[in-house]
């Protein structure tokens, strides 16, 4: 895609920025009782990165799919609370069998999740026997039951350079982290072809304008976003390694190619610093008060209400069938030994 600047002069005073969040009496009365619920209950909440703010704020844990799975696997809470998208709560359970495992929205699900079904992935494996397969955590239960390890961002580099050698890879169900991995690691792959619908929004022409108005501010870019907008990073990592490297990096200004979601959480762990949410639309052309910064619809299905309605009623669970549990959790354990290496 051309990369050549448009001239400047219509741009926006504002930027797409959210405002923040300052929780009403009404909702710290509704955090305080999610808090007392979960004490009653000797229950633990854990919350992905893109959650709305209130969530965050009464969990227990926030996190990226490779956190929040480590600390399934570790809780000694008798009821897991997955404020997430469905796949995520379905880690938590085959990690945890034996607990109970609830989640604020049954509904919450994942574009990737369902551009992979598990029949057809059989089939594709069917058709070359030597196929090793790495999925995304982002996949359903019964994918990652026929899988040999599982991935997040965060490792997937890690992973595919651990793979066995001889082996023809195959990677579902992320074609745009496939790509990035394989340009990190130099290793050909097989890509499934599907993506993120809320990271496949962002495009390069918003981008360089948006850097072109910002010129100090380091961009940082989640890989499942599309190479053009990759190859304007000044980072491309996981949500987590977002944090760290806000965090860490001397820069004040940063533009922040992800669910916005994930401000709320910078802010609070980088005071001072600014973050520029990446537009999914072109800023030249719209208004800045009608910034559509990135929203993934499922995470945002879950909200504080639902949260604390799941901890009065218990439901929905996530349950699976005793084999699937079984068989699914061998490649998460895989992925979390060549993770701790």
């Amino acid at each position: 895609m051309n990369s050549t600047l448009s001239p400047l002069p219509d741009a926006p005073a504002r930027v797409p920025t959210l405002p923040p969040s300052t929780p009403s009496a009404p909702t710290l009365e509704l955090m305080q009782e999610v808090r007392d619920r979960k004490r009653e209950l000797n229950a633990v909440i854990l919350a992905h990165n893109y959650q709305v703010p209130e969530i965050q704020d009464v969990a227990d844990f926030v996190g990226d799919s490779l956190g929040l799975a480590q600390q399934a696997a570790q809780t000694d809470a008798d009821v897991i609370v997955f404020c997430g998208v469905h796949f995520m709560a379905e880690t938590a359970k085959i990690l945890n069998p034996d607990k109970l495992v609830i989640l604020p929205d049954r509904n919450a699900g994942c574009s990737l999740e369902e551009s992979c079904p598990a029949d057809k992935l059989r089939a594709l494996q069917q058709a070359n026997p030597n196929f090793y397969t790495i999925a995304y955590i982002n996949c359903s239960a019964e994918v990652k039951a026929l899988t040999d390890v599982i991935c997040t961002s965060g490792n997937a580099v890690k992973i595919v350079e651990a793979a066995p050698p001889d082996r023809d890879l195959l990677f579902v169900p992320d074609e745009n982290l496939g790509a990035w991995v394989m340009e990190q690691t130099g290793r050909p792959m097989t890509l499934w072809r599907g993506n993120c619908y809320a990271h496949v929004e962002f495009r390069r022409d918003s981008l360089l304008r948006l850097q072109a108005s910002f010129p100090d501010a380091k961009v940082v870019v989640h890989p499942e976003s599309l190479r053009e907008v990759r190859e304007l990073a000044d980072a491309v990592c996981s949500t987590e390694k977002m944090i760290a490297y806000c965090r860490t990096s001397p820069a004040r200004q940063f533009i922040i190619v992800t669910e916005s979601g994930i401000i709320h959480r910078l802010r609070k762990e980088c005071p001072g610093k600014e973050f520029i949410c990446a537009p999914t639309y072109d800023v030249m052309q719209m208004p800045a008060d009608n910034c559509r910064c990135s929203q993934c619809k499922f995470m945002k299905l879950n909200t504080l209400e639902k949260l604390r309605n799941c901890l009065r009623q218990l439901h929905p669970r996530v349950e699976l069938p005793a084999p699937l549990l079984q068989r699914a959790r061998l490649p998460i354990e895989r992925m979390l030994e060549i993770s701790a290496r």
